[in-house]
């Protein structure tokens, strides 16, 4: 039953993106879907697209080994999720239009500053494609710990099978299969985080048997300052867990919602919709932890496997199918997306930037599938390592994102000064402070690397355009343009 669940889920995906490769004639609709987004579609595209299998897996096992920690991990996201959707949203619609319609952020970034050299474009799309290897490969890794787990495939044929569904509708579709499929998956997500912590917290006397439960294991989980050894959390633990937030204004995949989307006056309500998603299925992953720890008192092998472990315990085969495919869905919504952001950085930002500026869309369009193709064999090599961890992986990506395009977005969308020469130093500067950051370790070390990486960012983009010529007055005008529009 439960892989007649499976087998019927993965025909409707596929089915998807057959409709959408009949609606995708270049590379705007493929890359964007011809920004033509409304905002239930873009919220809940930006919102599975964003979470992926670490939702459904990597935050439950958290939650199940740090207990009422794991909400500071939790809160930082749902509050980088509102502000994303408040400073970046609207902004980044009208100003990536403006800079000649640029469908990527490289290519935004090269536009926004008219720069002639391509650098801007080229840099930022090596860390595009460089991270995006990590984040993409994390996905692969908990759809293999899914085949695995439930239907007992050897790990490396899991891996292999869940690639290949994954592949095949973002080939075809592009950014409106993923987009379609991202709506259906996100409310099978959902719905699945609310379903099972109800039904396993039902099972041992509800919240309160709940939290009876935890105390009686390890009252220490039930303290949000404490670590489970009962080790005060400290302040570098703390803001490691809120930087997560920070990650959101960086990351190309949700970005790219944001430009999507059918106009700025849509914005509010998909703002609106995307954080009730969020807050829900955040605090759904954490009660799913909570209560493993009541429902399964021998613990787990490997917690990320918590959600699986309890669906296949409480529910009819039937159900547990529907619920199983959640798991999928939030690997497959995120993952395809990642690789149609890098095949869109091969396509456009290095193939038509460098190789042929005068490609056709048709052209295009071709090398983007080639790329969705050669991008997601790299991640699958690297996702074959069984001892890989989700969260860790995601993890290393988020905070590379977010550190080396996050502040570079946000000035640039907010300080008419800024230059060629300062978003190029705010994206290297972030990116290598991550890479660097992420080798070290003991005291102030052990700080998640976004954090620094953001800071080294902002003092770089600063001092750097500074230090410079003022952009030109072309540039200038444009910005005052997006400021009047966005004030209309």
């Amino acid at each position: 039953m439960v892989t007649l669940t499976f087998i019927v889920y993965l025909i409707l995906m596929l089915a998807i993106g057959v409709v959408a490769y009949r609606r995708t004639q270049d590379l705007s609709d493929y890359v964007l879907g011809g920004r033509n987004l409304g905002p239930i579609p873009s919220a809940l595209s930006a919102g599975a697209s964003d979470m992926s299998g670490w939702l459904l897996m990597g935050l439950p096992g958290y939650a199940m080994s740090a207990g009422y920690g794991s909400f500071w991990l939790a809160g930082g996201l749902l509050i980088g999720t509102w502000l994303n959707w408040l400073l970046v949203a609207q902004r980044l619609r009208v100003y990536s239009y403006k800079a000649d319609n640029a469908l990527t952020l490289p290519a935004f970034f090269e536009k926004r500053f008219e720069d002639s050299s391509h650098s801007l474009r080229v840099v930022s799309a090596i860390f595009v494609l460089v991270f995006f290897m990590f984040y993409t490969s994390s996905g692969l890794v908990a759809g293999g710990k899914l085949f695995e787990t439930v239907f007992g495939f050897d790990y490396t044929m899991a891996v292999l099978i869940g690639a290949a569904a994954v592949i095949s509708y973002t080939l075809f579709g592009g950014f409106l299969a993923v987009s379609w499929t991202d709506v259906v998956q996100g409310l099978l997500m959902v719905g699945a985080l609310i379903l099972v912590p109800l039904i396993a917290m039902g099972e041992i006397g509800g919240l309160s048997g709940t939290l009876a439960a935890v105390e009686a294991k390890n009252p220490e989980l039930l303290d949000m300052f404490t670590n489970a050894d009962g080790t005060s959390i400290t302040v570098i633990g703390t803001l490691s867990l809120l930087g997560w937030g920070l990650g959101y204004f960086g990351q190309p995949h949700i970005l790219a919602r944001f430009k999507g989307i059918k106009s700025k006056d849509a914005v509010p309500a998909a703002r609106r919709i995307a954080v009730i998603w969020s807050a829900i299925s955040m605090v759904g992953a954490c009660l799913i932890g909570l209560a493993a720890i009541g429902y399964l008192p021998e613990g787990l092998g490997d917690n990320e496997t918590v959600f699986m472990v309890l669906v296949d315990a409480l529910f009819h085969p039937a159900v547990a199918g529907v619920l199983l495919a959640a798991i999928l869905a939030a690997v497959m919504s995120t993952a395809d997306s990642q690789l149609l952001v890098s095949s869109s950085a091969l396509a456009e930002d290095f193939y038509k930037a460098l190789f042929n500026q005068n490609a056709t869309q048709e052209k295009l369009v071709q090398v983007g599938r080639i790329a969705v193709v050669v991008i997601a064999v790299i991640a699958t090599f690297l996702a074959l390592d069984k001892d890989s961890k989700v969260l860790a992986l995601v993890s290393y990506a988020w905070a590379g994102f977010g550190a080396a395009f996050g502040p570079a977005l946000i000035m640039s969308l907010y300080w008419k000064r800024m230059n060629k020469a300062g978003a190029l130093a705010g994206i290297i500067v972030g990116g290598v402070t991550v890479v660097v950051w992420k080798q070290l370790s003991g005291g102030l070390f052990d700080l998640y690397e976004i954090i620094p990486g953001i800071i080294f960012a902002f003092i770089a983009i600063i001092v750097a355009t500074l230090a410079t010529a003022p952009p030109a007055r072309s540039i200038e005008q444009r910005f005052e343009e997006v400021e009047a529009d966005i004030k209309g």
